[in-house]
């Protein structure tokens, strides 16, 4: 019978075969880097022809041409959406405060036609193979990931929740948003089994970046680690690890700039508006470890 913890790879173990430059590294006053809004027209998703659209109010799927296939029509604002197996997965923004904030249904429906398959509660989601999603929630005492099928039907869950790494198998960058955090980087099993891996010490590291060996890179409190796929973790660059007195609420965020990493955090300012922030921002280049 399978435990529902299982070791994984542990701190300090040698990673993917990389290593880190800082190229450059600037200090400036302004806003956090929040995650970028979707230009008008830019689809939440997209398989072979088709594109998935979302509005106020509705979800659309339309061809290559512009051709619009089919409009499904809801009370809420479409946030993402994931396509497998013929189906499409939507998470929501509710246009109200509920008891749930504004979180909104996630919506289960057929990518041939737009017909209601399901409607599912979760945050975040993440596609598997054969029409098999994944949906997360935390907060009010929830920390859960449940994969669905393609009917809806709920048939695995696991204690874990945060930024999804579908591959050969599944990764998650957990986000508790707890002090202290207790996230690690873990794997989903089969059965509910979670295989844990390094410790964070970010509640809400921001989106990891994957390297086409696997290797995820994670901007986490201030430290760029390297995680493989069999959750060893190495840490590549210390930039701003947190000290005592620093404020909390740091922002942090992962992108690829052509052949370079950039890694920015914003932390709040005592002494300035709440939107202004000391933000941080650095170049970065991997290169193979000798």
């Amino acid at each position: 019978m399978p435990r529902p913890e299982e070791s994984g790879g542990t701190e300090g173990a040698i990673s993917a075969p990389w290593r880190a430059i800082v190229l450059n590294h600037e200090q400036a006053i302004g806003h956090p880097p929040y995650e970028r809004a979707r230009s008008e027209g830019e689809p939440l998703a997209r398989r072979d022809d088709l594109r998935v659209h979302g509005a106020v109010g509705e979800i659309s799927c339309a061809d290559a041409s512009g051709r619009t296939r089919w409009t499904h029509r809801f009370s809420g604002r479409p946030n993402a959406a994931h396509i497998s197996g013929g189906r499409v997965l939507v998470t929501t923004d509710s246009l109200e405060y509920t008891p749930w904030g504004l979180l909104g249904p996630a919506l289960l429906l057929d990518l041939a036609d737009g017909t209601l398959i399901a409607e599912l509660r979760g945050e975040r989601g993440a596609a598997l193979r054969g029409g098999r999603f994944l949906l997360g929630l935390e907060g009010y005492s929830f920390f859960d990931t449940w994969e669905h099928d393609r009917d809806g039907d709920m048939v695995d869950s696991w204690r874990s929740y945060g930024h999804y790494v579908v591959g050969t198998g599944v990764r998650v960058v957990e986000a508790d948003r707890a002090h202290p955090t207790r996230s690690r980087v873990v794997r989903l099993l089969p059965g509910g089994v979670i295989e844990r891996g390094p410790h964070l010490t970010d509640p809400q590291a921001p989106r990891p970046l994957v390297l086409d060996d696997g290797t995820m890179l994670v901007l986490d409190g201030g430290v760029l680690r390297a995680v493989d796929r069999r959750l060893n973790g190495t840490v590549l660059a210390e930039l701003l690890p947190a000290a005592p007195g620093r404020p909390p609420g740091r922002i942090g965020a992962l992108r690829r700039d052509g052949d370079h990493i950039t890694a920015v955090i914003a932390e709040p300012h005592p002494d300035r508006s709440p939107t202004q922030h000391t933000v941080h921002t650095w170049t970065i280049a991997l290169h193979p470890r000798a």
